[in-house]
């Protein structure tokens, strides 16, 4: 564990990282669900889960009490739990020196803000807020009703190609950067029944909802998708039910997802079936500076 200044520390090693870290993080298991669930993968598939650049952590403490985290897998952004502006700032300079390349930040509204302007300011970068999340915790389940006819069932290995299709679609339905390769999610999600698949009652499938596995006793369900053309029908609302129901079942205290403020659909239908705001959450991207034009010389490209 190096000493980054500021109160940070850096942290290349997932399991140090935990020991330092993990009981302020188990501490608050929603808000922290991102953290958890991400260092819970690189465990059990190691360290390349999320991507090929080498995962870096970061500790914030003050009088030995952790008080704030980072984490980063390159090639996706830094997410950074809620922080005071001044270790936002501190944080940011540090880095500065060390990941230039820094594609962008998440983090709750004042803390990614914060750390967006002091990212800007350091490195020139255009900074821009790209999107806007609700975490939601369900309450009292309420399925739907009346439900769609059919049933739910858990995704195989059959059901592969499908899977990899459909989250494709849902990433690009949402933005289209900034997320794993379709094969690895697919396979990752088939190896412990992370998938779970709405299909009418002639054995055709129409909606998934995902869940990860459970992790400081919190559950997060998601990806949730319905193809374009099968939308209304009320496949997510059941299948997101079907999929909540299951993780109580099986045990998780909490059980939390994520849906995008810019879409009051999904928004409307986790509330519908039991979901409550816990906390909102930014994220912003970071755009490098163009090359400066060179002059019109004739020495361009030259060595």
């Amino acid at each position: 564990m190096a000493f980054l200044g500021g109160g940070w520390r850096v942290v290349r090693d997932v399991d140090v990282f935990l020991g330092r870290a993990g009981e302020f993080l188990r501490g608050s298991p929603a808000l922290h669900t991102v953290p958890l669930t991400v260092t819970d993968a690189l465990r059990r598939r190691g360290m390349g889960a999320y991507g090929e650049g080498a995962p870096v952590f970061g500790v914030l403490e003050r009088g030995g009490v952790v008080c704030g985290t980072f984490f980063r897998t390159p090639p996706y952004r830094l997410n950074l739990t809620a922080v005071p502006e001044r270790d936002a700032d501190a944080l940011a300079e540090l880095l500065a020196d060390v990941d230039a390349a820094l594609p962008g930040a998440a983090a709750e509204p004042d803390t990614a803000g914060a750390f967006a302007e002091a990212w800007r300011r350091r490195t020139g970068v255009t900074a821009v807020r790209v999107g806007s999340e609700r975490l939601y915790r369900l309450d009292a389940l309420t399925a739907p009703a009346p439900a769609p006819a059919g049933r739910a069932r858990v995704a195989g290995g059959a059901d592969r190609e499908l899977l990899v299709r459909w989250y494709r679609e849902f990433v690009g339905a949402i933005g289209g950067s900034g997320h794993r390769d379709g094969g690895a999610w697919a396979d990752d999600r088939i190896s412990y029944g992370g998938i779970t698949l709405w299909e009418t009652p002639d054995g055709t499938p129409v909606a998934m909802a995902g869940a990860t596995p459970p992790v400081a006793g919190q559950v997060r369900v998601g990806p949730v998708y319905t193809p374009a053309a099968l939308r209304g029908r009320g496949y997510a609302g059941a299948v997101a039910a079907e999929v909540s129901r299951a993780a109580r079942a099986a045990g998780a205290q909490e059980v939390v997802l994520f849906a995008d403020l810019a879409n009051p659909t999904s928004n409307g239908l986790y509330q519908r079936v039991g979901y409550r705001p816990v906390a909102d959450f930014a994220t912003w991207g970071f755009t490098a500076p163009a090359p400066r034009e060179r002059e019109a010389d004739g020495s361009a490209g030259r060595p």
